[in-house]
């Protein structure tokens, strides 16, 4: 069993009814708010699906159409259960047009975010737990599968950035957690799909044992999501591993998720709720401007041929309002059931049903104390191309992953001295293209290029080797390579990437690092700018 430990509160979002509105108008009162490319994109499409005339059963012309062959609505249940494989949840695009399809056009229909708190601003009684009224008081809730996602499919981009994921637990037997940094896309498998694309994981500070993982706060999560953003990534999920050697000689993992056990734990949808929650999905058709999530959950673990696999799933919008409010916890003894809270004098929690069969095949209604999980979650495939797609170069003596001192892998210059004697490329995108590299760069204590790295990443995001070569002529490549030449490590083309396209000799006249602290001193200075300490 993995137990999570989220190192901070659940961010602001909301839970969601199953009801919208008219894809060309707005909800009395709903803000003006930017949606996702990849949203604004979907609305546009058509999204019907067009069949070709069936020889045997149409009987018109080459211009009709038939019941055989009119095109299908995207939400379709009949033809999403007919593809392979099956389609349990249809893309949240198609929900949208499912219900602004009839006559109206969903004139009447807004999404609705439900609240599990008492409303503010009774009047006509004393506040909780003195009085409670049926305007202030929160409806019941029904947990009920989601008809649709988010998210309909999870793709790596190649092999290299879950195995180099992978490799801590192998070094370690301890787990471990990252998070995703792509992109949404098309996923065309699915009428009006959303795919989101994995580039990168970036690995936060965190405690991991054979059965637990505890995050730690991280005081680079702000400037790395700024990073991702000028390389055109963004978050999209978060990955850990749940792996338990069953042979070491075979290489063979434990198949302990099933459906005899459970596919996510009380404590893991949790979390995830969490995550939804502080990554609201943008949504103009909402008053409150956003509705669900697109974050999604990636569980590396055992399969049924006892080999790693990587299972995808969300939590449901009904669970991203409980984790919100704070109304669900998890079971000790039991990690497949979770726990509705009680109502208390510090907080009222509604009640909270689910639907069940009991043994005499009737539809009962259950108090969701315990709830078992499978009703909070929403599973999506998880694929890696047949064709391998690389936003950042693969070298076979890449650059260390951050926060893996546990392992003796460190970030420093010592380390970016290894590389960069290790790689001789000619062709310098080559070499930094490197996600967790730009973020050395601009995260290390020494000589961070936060202010001074736009034009790297632009070059890094449109692959162009021309601005490239424009930032490596910079004087912030130069104080980096004599950084690095302080450490003891040759590095074979250092003249040739001296800024302005100098020698390395030319450069380090102009320039000099201090022996005690490594700043770099302007020249005629016989004392450090930084540490006062002399020269020599």
């Amino acid at each position: 069993m993995l137990f999570l430990y989220p190192s901070s509160p659940a961010g602001s979002s909301s839970e969601t009814m199953d009801t919208s509105v008219s894809q060309n108008s707005r909800p009395g009162g709903a803000p003006q708010v930017v949606e996702d490319e990849i949203d604004q994109y979907l609305i546009k499409q058509d999204g019907k699906i067009y069949r070709n005339r069936d020889q045997q059963l149409c009987r018109h012309g080459p211009l009709g159409k038939c019941v055989h062959c009119v095109p299908l609505e995207p939400f379709d249940e009949d033809y999403l259960n007919h593809l392979e494989p099956p389609v349990k949840h249809m893309s949240f695009h198609a929900y949208i047009r499912k219900l602004t399809g009839g006559a109206d056009k969903g004139k009447f229909v807004a999404l609705e975010n439900i609240s599990c708190k008492i409303k503010s601003g009774c009047e006509g009684h004393p506040p909780w737990p003195e009085g409670i009224c049926t305007k202030c008081q929160p409806s019941a809730i029904t947990l009920n599968r989601q008809k649709y996602r988010h998210v309909d499919n999870i793709m790596f981009e190649n092999h290299t950035i879950a195995d180099r994921f992978l490799d801590f637990w192998r070094k370690t037997g301890n787990q471990h957690l990252g998070y995703l940094y792509g992109r949404y896309t098309e996923h065309k498998d699915i009428p009006l799909g959303i795919r989101a694309e994995v580039a990168a994981i970036y690995e936060p500070p965190q405690i991991g044992t054979q059965n637990s993982l505890e995050i730690l706060e991280d005081p680079k999560a702000e400037v790395v999501d700024e990073i991702a953003a000028k390389l055109g990534l963004r978050k999209v999920g978060w990955i850990f591993t749940d792996l338990v050697s069953e042979d070491t000689r075979k290489g063979t993992v434990r198949y302990s998720r099933n459906k005899d056990t459970y596919f996510l734990s009380a404590e893991e949808c949790i979390t995830a709720g969490n995550f939804q929650n502080q990554q609201p999905n943008i949504c103009r058709l909402s008053p409150d401007g956003h509705f669900g999530s697109k974050f999604v959950t990636v569980v590396a673990t055992g399969g049924p041929d006892n080999q790693v696999h990587f299972e995808g799933y969300q939590v449901s919008n009904q669970c991203m309002a409980l984790v919100r409010d704070e109304c669900l916890l998890p079971c000790r003894d039991a990690p497949e059931l979770g726990y509705a809270k009680e109502s208390s004098s510090e907080q009222y929690v509604p009640d909270v049903f689910y639907k069940d069969i009991d043994k005499f095949g009737n539809e009962i209604t259950q108090l969701a104390r315990p709830l078992p999980v499978e009703y909070l979650i929403i599973d999506i495939t998880t694929t890696f191309p047949k064709d391998p797609v690389y936003t950042f170069s693969i070298s076979q003596n890449p650059f260390p992953i951050e926060n893996r001192d546990v392992l003796g892998e460190t970030q420093d210059f010592h380390s970016l001295a290894t590389y960069l004697s290790q790689n001789t490329s000619s062709i310098f995108l080559d070499i930094i293209s490197d996600f967790h590299l730009l973020l050395f760069l601009v995260t290390n204590e020494v000589m961070p290029l936060r202010d001074s790295i736009s034009l790297l990443l632009e070059a890094v995001r449109t692959k162009n080797e021309e601005l490239a070569q424009t930032w490596k002529k910079s004087e912030q490549w130069a104080t980096i390579e004599q950084l690095c030449s302080t450490v003891g490590v040759p590095l074979p083309g250092l003249q040739e990437y001296g800024a302005m396209g100098g020698s390395s000799h030319a450069v380090a006249a102009a320039m000099w690092p201090c022996q005690h602290c490594t700043f770099m001193n302007q020249p005629g200075t016989d004392h450090c700018e930084m540490c006062s300490l002399p020269r020599s």
